[in-house]
C-alpha cells in the first residue's frame, strides 16, 4: 500500500557538484551545489539562490567550472557547501589548489578528478533563483578515472550524491544493466 507524503520530492540520484567561479578582484571561489545536472550533449544547469556569491561571480565573468565531487574528495566538498564565500576565503580554508582554465575564466580546482570547464550561455531569473545554463567547452580528466579505451569510468572515479531525503552522502557504484539495450527483451 502507498502513503501520501507531501509535496517534498525525492529524485535520485543528485549529484554533488563543486561550482568554482573567480569574483570581480580575480579570487577564486567554490560553491556545493546540489540543484543542477546534465541538460543536453554539451550543456549543463544550475539552480542557485539569487544571493550566493557564486550567482554574482557569474554575472560577472560569465565562466565556471564544474567538478564532480568523489569519497575522496567528500569533506572539502561539504565545507564548500556550509561556507558563505562572503564570510572567508574557502579555497585557502580547504587547502586546495587551482589552475586557471585554459579554456574559460574560470578555477579548476586540482583535488577534483573530473571538472567541467563552461561558459554561461544563459542565465535567467526565476522563482527567486537563479537558473544557469552552462555550455561545457572542454572536459579534464585525470588518468586515475580513464578506462582502456580513454573514457571515464565512473566506477573509477567513485562520485558521491547528494540524497535529500535523509541529508546524506550516497556513492555512485556498480553497473546494474545496459542503457538502451535490456528493454529490447520486450520488444
Amino acid at each position: 500500500m502507498k502513503k501520501n507524503l507531501g509535496n517534498t520530492p525525492v529524485l535520485a540520484p543528485l549529484p554533488v557538484l563543486i561550482v568554482a567561479t573567480y569574483d570581480e578582484q580575480g579570487m577564486p571561489n567554490a560553491m556545493n551545489v546540489a540543484w543542477g545536472g546534465q541538460y543536453g550533449y554539451h550543456h549543463v544547469a544550475l539552480n542557485l539562490s539569487l544571493n550566493h556569491k557564486t550567482t554574482e561571480n557569474l554575472k560577472h565573468t560569465k565562466a565556471f567550472t564544474l567538478s564532480i565531487a568523489t569519497v575522496d574528495t567528500l569533506v572539502v566538498s561539504d565545507y564548500f557547501g556550509l561556507v558563505s564565500g562572503r564570510k572567508e576565503n574557502k579555497i585557502e580554508k580547504a587547502g586546495v589548489h587551482v589552475t586557471r582554465s585554459e579554456f574559460v575564466d574560470a578555477p579548476v580546482i586540482d583535488e577534483y578528478p573530473l571538472t567541467l570547464e563552461c561558459k554561461v550561455i544563459e542565465m535567467q531569473e526565476a522563482l527567486g533563483e537563479m537558473h544557469v545554463v552552462g555550455e561545457v567547452v572542454n572536459m579534464q580528466a585525470d588518468e586515475s578515472i580513464l578506462d582502456e579505451q580513454g573514457k571515464v569510468d565512473l566506477g573509477k572515479l567513485r562520485s558521491i550524491s547528494y540524497d535529500s531525503a535523509s541529508h546524506s552522502y550516497r556513492v555512485l557504484g556498480d553497473i546494474v544493466g545496459k542503457a538502451f539495450k535490456d528493454g529490447n527483451k520486450l520488444l
